[in-house]
Formats: structure tokens, C-alpha cells, sequence
């Protein structure tokens, strides 16, 4: 396991769409710093955690591209999603911004409009070129390639969404409640939920499998829980992590 992270000063009053020195600024988001990577997902066997102030923990493997570890953020990280090549992430604030790592592009971001509820959650399509947003009611925004397959945006949930994964196809996701309810639209399938399973803990993020037949759930104390074909390769569980986990990335 390592944690690592990449810390760069930006000089105050930098505009969006303005690249210095390797970073780049594209609407809301997109920190860029070079990286590359060839591994695709699942093929490794690892995964990665993030926390709350962008740091990166990795297990299984060694693909770090950057993180916002030491970047004043203007809210905190909540979720993040990998490239299909697994050479980049997307690191997404509680604003909405989008912050892209590696080979991962900008295609939009819910930081400029006015929303019924906080986005909460993102997931890559298999391209690499679009994703997908998610709102605590389950609310799903589309952006680049992504479509959309439904959402709990009209239904009463016991408690709120926290993440989403998308399934290998593109065809589909899972959506995840707080308490670690699993919500299953277009080509997704119910392997299990962690509700019960977290104790004090909040589930806060879900990664599918390369098969789509299985997926990890992660809590904000960095516990890892695995369903279907996923294999358990460690957490962050009772290290006294200094930022709680907010999700897992592959």
C-alpha cells in the first residue's frame, strides 16, 4: 500500500481554460499532470482508495498520476473514477468541480448549475470519454458519452445515495446508499449490499469488477467489502487515518 501525494502551488486568479507549466484548468476542473499507464482495470488485481482531501491510497499495484493532497480545495474530494486504461482518474469536489489526472479529459461538471441535492458520486464510461454524476436523491447527470438509464430521483430511499459504479458495458450502473443499499439500472446485477455490514460507518464508494459480476463497497473507515467475483486485497481499516475514505477507485 502506498499513499502519496503531489502538491503544486497555483498562483491566485488563474482563469478556467488556462494551461501553466503542464497544468491545466478546463472549466471547473482538471488538474493535469503527465502520467501514463497501460494496465487495464481488474487486470492488476488492485484497487485504490481515496480520501476527503484527495489523497491516494494504492493496493495491489503502482499507479499513482496526482493527487489534490496538498492543494487548498474549495470543498473537499467526495467521490473519483478511473480511465478504462487505468492511465488516469477523475477526482471529484463536494462543489461539483472536476479535478483530471493522467489521461483522464474534462467533459463538464455540475460546479455552475443549481442542484435539489449535492453531487456525491461519478463512474467512467468504458471509452474513457464521458461520465456519469450522481446526486444524493439518486439524481443522474450525463456527461460526454455517458446515457442515461434511470435513477432513484423519484423514489423515497431510506437513506441517501453516496456512490455510483458503472457496469463493463457502459449499458448500465449501480447506484449505493449511505446505509449500503445496492440499486441496480440497465445491465447491472444485484451480488450483494453492505447494509448492516458497516457499523458506525457510512458506505461511501463502489468499484464493479472487469466482469461486471461482482463489486467492492467501501466505508469512510477504509474497510473494504467484496460481493460476486470481487477479491479482498487489503483497506484502510483502524490506521488512524488522519482524512476519512470517501471512495474506490480501480
Amino acid at each position: 500500500m502506498t499513499k502519496r501525494f503531489l502538491r503544486i502551488t497555483v498562483a491566485a486568479g488563474l482563469a478556467a481554460g488556462l494551461s501553466v507549466a503542464g497544468l491545466s484548468l478546463a472549466g471547473l476542473g482538471g488538474l493535469a499532470p503527465a502520467g501514463a499507464g497501460t494496465t487495464p482495470p481488474g487486470a492488476a488485481g488492485g484497487y485504490r482508495l481515496v480520501g476527503s482531501d484527495g489523497g491516494v491510497f494504492d493496493f495491489g499495484r503502482d499507479l499513482f498520476y496526482g493527487s489534490t493532497g496538498g492543494l487548498p480545495l474549495n470543498r473537499p474530494i467526495i467521490s473519483a473514477a478511473t480511465t478504462p486504461d487505468n492511465g488516469g482518474y477523475w477526482l471529484e469536489g463536494g462543489d461539483g468541480g472536476i479535478f483530471t489526472f493522467g489521461d483522464a479529459h474534462f467533459f463538464g461538471s455540475t460546479g455552475g448549475l443549481v442542484l435539489n441535492k449535492p453531487v456525491v458520486g461519478m463512474a467512467s464510461t468504458p471509452s474513457g470519454s464521458g461520465y456519469w454524476l450522481v446526486a444524493t436523491d439518486g439524481g443522474i447527470f450525463t456527461f460526454g458519452d455517458a446515457h442515461f438509464f434511470g435513477s432513484t430521483g423519484g423514489v423515497v430511499l431510506n437513506q441517501p445515495i453516496n456512490a455510483m459504479a458503472a457496469t463493463p458495458t457502459g449499458g448500465g450502473y449501480w447506484l449505493l446508499a449511505r446505509d449500503g443499499g445496492v440499486f441496480t439500472f440497465g445491465d447491472a446485477t444485484f451480488a450483494g449490499s453492505a447494509a448492516g455490514q458497516t457499523g458506525t460507518a457510512f458506505a461511501k464508494g463502489m468499484v464493479a469488477t472487469s466482469t461486471g459480476a461482482g463489486y467492492l463497497v467501501t466505508d469512510s473507515n477504509g474497510d473494504v467489502f467484496p460481493f460476486g467475483d470481487a477479491a479482498f486485497l487489503g483497506s484502510e481499516a483502524h490506521k488512524g487515518l488522519k482524512f476519512p475514505i470517501v471512495t474506490i477507485i480501480p
